[in-house]
């Protein structure tokens, strides 16, 4: 108590005569001190709840993310049994790269292209029907930020992989354009979101489905005619990756066309340090003269 700026009780004795003169004297005392300590309380403990409760929701918006992550791995690892049912039992019939392109020049079977924006305005097969199962969400709530964000620190910034959401149009745009028993090639980048599609559509009735097996990325120029301003295995990629050239793809790029290659990329990166040293000199340079100001 005495730490605290309050007398001790314990080492006085205080007399029914004194009490009354205490009683006057000294509890207004303690009551203004009180009441200055609940006021410096006040203001001291404000910042700090603040700053806990900022932290607490920050943990809490860590783990429902956490949470949301491994909930959907394993949707994913319980869709990717259920698609490889489909293909084992006959409902989907898997076609290479190169046989879908002979399908399509020899046979007229249509190609349902169902790869986001990103990817689809790079490269596109000549004939084939775009409508995306996922696409770049332009939603604005606080998960979808929240995701957005996530994605884009975990990885996204270097992948250049967007945070997709699921097209509720997708069936009923499909319907629109194809009645049940076409003819239906589906197509995606790598191959696993055209087997979520080939899932749906044959839920919805379509029967006569065919899956590019390994995706547009695993043609060949020679098996599919292209339009669209890149090659389809550099669809896919994106980020710094693409514009410093690590990319797996643009590595085998690179040894097959030679150095002139990869002097674009080694010039890109060149730059990049460059840039980087003239951003950190001029952030001292901004430093120094604030400091100088501060002085003055």
């Amino acid at each position: 108590m005495e730490a605290l700026g309050f007398p001790s009780l314990n080492t006085h004795t205080i007399s029914c005569s004194s009490f009354q003169k205490q009683r006057t004297t000294k509890i207004p005392c303690q009551r203004e001190h009180f009441s200055s300590v609940s006021h410096l309380s006040s203001l001291k403990l404000r910042p700090c709840y603040r700053t806990f409760h900022f932290r607490r929701s920050a943990t809490r918006m860590q783990a429902d993310n956490e949470d949301y992550e491994l909930k959907q791995m394993r949707d994913v690892a319980a869709a990717k049994k259920r698609w490889e049912a489909l293909v084992r039992e006959g409902k989907v019939k898997a076609l290479t790269p190169r046989e879908a392109g002979y399908a399509i020049q020899l046979s007229n079977k249509t190609l349902l292209d169902v790869r986001p924006s990103t990817e689809h305005k790079k490269a596109w097969v000549k004939g084939s029907t775009w409508i995306p199962i996922f696409d770049v969400g332009n939603e604005f709530d606080a998960g979808t930020l929240s995701r957005k964000f996530m994605s884009f620190t975990m990885g996204g910034w270097w992948s250049g992989v967007p945070t997709l959401s699921y097209n509720s149009q997708f069936l009923s745009k499909v319907d629109e354009k194809f009645p049940k028993d076409t003819d239906l090639i589906v197509a995606c980048q790598k191959g696993l979101r055209s087997l979520a599609a080939c899932e749906q559509l044959y839920n919805a009735g379509y029967r006569n489905l065919f899956w590019v097996q390994g995706g547009l990325e695993a043609a060949e120029e020679e098996d599919l005619v292209r339009e669209g301003p890149q090659p389809f295995k550099f669809a896919g990629i994106g980020g710094v990756s693409e514009f410093l050239g690590w990319t797996d793809q643009q590595r085998a790029a690179a040894a097959k066309e030679g150095w002139s290659y990869r002097l674009v990329f080694s010039a890109r990166l060149v730059g990049v340090f460059l840039l980087a040293d003239a951003l950190f000199f001029g952030a001292q340079k901004v430093a120094h003269y604030l400091q100088d100001i501060r002085l003055q």
